[in-house]
């Protein structure tokens, strides 16, 4: 007995089709068969009345009355081996017949009302007096163009029966090997889909006990090999995952333990006292410059919670990226001028967009800001901004590092630094890809390693319906 499940399914599917597909096409065969047989035999009798009745044209009683003489020549003439015959008036009253058999009634059979309406009567049905099984065939025979009597031919089935059964054996035979045959064929491909399934399910079960190492080892094809396929490339990324959530634990541990190492440094180093005014003033510019350090730590992360939740509110406006570009540049400035990085802008007059202005500031100023920071000393940074295809596009160029294509295609990732050596949670660009994709624009990042790197912001341009604000 099958279980339940799967390889029942497929068992009891492939059985059911078989089984209808078989039981049709032997019910058409014996069908076809049996039809075969009994049409041979009425056309065997039938063309037998044919060819008497060529013969027999030579006689032709001038009177409608037969005498017993008439009839028996006419017995003899139609006679048919392994056939009874019997001579009919028009009403069905047998005149004379081959076997001792006298019906005491007329014979009523569709096969004589056939041979009066003018065609070659048939009659299949059992026999009265012997019970057996036969076929009846009459033919309407006409004297001086007046219907005369009916010549009926009466011959047994049951050899024919006989055979026919033996046939329906052999198809049965047949059917129920043929069948037990795709019994065992579809158990073997339920078994072929049923056990990778099997060894996919106990690996995931492992997988949900936290054992991600697991993998579903064999070459499967098709589906199932997709689903393997699919199931094993989710533990990689469960387990990069996992690998990029404890690097980044490990990171902003790092980053927030040295700010306020140093807060905590010169907090006691203040509140011991006895330092001259000119060194507390400097431990008091490290602790706000820390804070600030921290706090923007603590805001990034905060604002990736709520992009994640998407909580973030956008207050959308009537932006005007040059102006806001510009603004950047005078925040930016100081550090740039440190490593010598001159910062230039080419704009179109008075670019607008439709955005959150003080979102879309973070974007660039996260993007500017990292441009700086892998630039080489004595470079330019390029902020150019235009038009086309009713799109605002402004991109953020540099000369400096660059990224491999390996890290590429991984930089927009939450979490993920090229560098965890250069601080930072690795949530920057994460973030800021999400806050250009909820002004409905998208961000591309093309890079070469050692070539430096362009950042393309897209934004939509204002519609007319837009309502009009104060520009930042």
């Amino acid at each position: 007995m099958i279980k339940k499940g799967i390889r029942k399914q497929i068992v009891m599917h492939y059985f059911i089709v078989v089984f209808s597909a078989l039981l049709l096409a032997e019910v058409i065969f014996l069908l076809a068969i049996r039809t075969y047989y009994y049409d041979s035999i009425y056309s065997h009798i039938s063309q037998n009345i044919r060819n008497v009745e060529d013969i027999y044209q030579k006689f032709k009683p001038v009177s409608d009355d037969l005498g017993s003489d008439d009839l028996s020549y006419m017995l003899s003439s139609f006679e048919l081996k392994g056939t009874e015959l019997q001579i009919l008036n028009t009403q069905g009253e047998v005149l004379i017949n081959l076997s001792e058999f006298q019906p005491d009634v007329a014979i009523k059979t569709s096969d004589i009302s056939q041979a009066l309406s003018g065609n070659t009567g048939r009659w299949v049905g059992r026999q009265i007096g012997t019970k057996e099984d036969v076929m009846a065939v009459s033919k309407l025979e006409q004297i001086n163009g007046q219907d005369a009597y009916i010549i009926r031919y009466i011959t047994s089935l049951e050899y024919v029966n006989d055979k026919l059964l033996n046939v329906t054996l052999l198809a049965v035979s047949v059917g129920a090997a043929v069948l037990a045959l795709v019994l065992g064929f579809s158990m073997g491909l339920a078994n072929s889909i049923v056990r990778p399934l099997n060894n996919i399910t106990a690996v995931s079960a492992q997988m949900a006990q936290g054992k991600f190492s697991a993998r579903v080892k064999g070459d499967y094809r098709y589906e199932l090999g997709e689903l393997a396929a699919t199931l094993n490339y989710m533990a990689e990324e469960i387990i990069r995952s996992n690998q990029v959530k404890d690097d980044f634990i490990s990171s902003i541990s790092h980053e927030l333990r040295t700010p306020l190492t140093s807060i905590k440094g010169w907090g006691e180093t203040i509140n011991s006292g006895g330092y001259d005014p000119e060194e507390t003033r400097i431990g008091m510019e490290i602790i706000t410059k820390e804070t600030d350090r921290l706090i923007g730590l603590v805001e990034e992360i905060l604002d990736f919670s709520k992009l994640q939740q998407n909580e973030m509110k956008i207050i959308m406006g009537r932006v005007n990226l040059k102006e806001l570009l510009q603004e950047i540049m005078l925040n930016l400035w100081t550090k740039a001028e440190k490593r010598n990085i001159e910062l230039r802008l080419n704009s179109e007059d008075r670019p607008i967009v439709i955005g959150d202005a003080n979102r879309l500031k973070q974007v660039f100023l996260n993007l500017i800001d990292n441009a700086i920071k892998f630039s080489h000393e004595d470079s330019a940074i390029d902020l150019i901004v235009h038009e086309e295809n009713g799109k605002i596009i402004t991109q953020v160029c540099d000369t400096g590092i660059g990224i491999d294509e390996e890290h590429l295609i991984r930089v927009k990732d939450r979490f993920f630094q090229v560098n965890p050596l250069n601080g930072g949670t690795g949530l920057g660009l994460a973030i800021t890809q999400q806050i250009v994709e909820l002004h409905h624009g998208n961000m591309i990042m093309q890079s070469k390693l050692e070539e430096g790197t362009t950042v393309i912001v897209t934004l939509p341009l204002p519609k007319k319906e837009d309502i009009p604000g104060e520009l930042i």
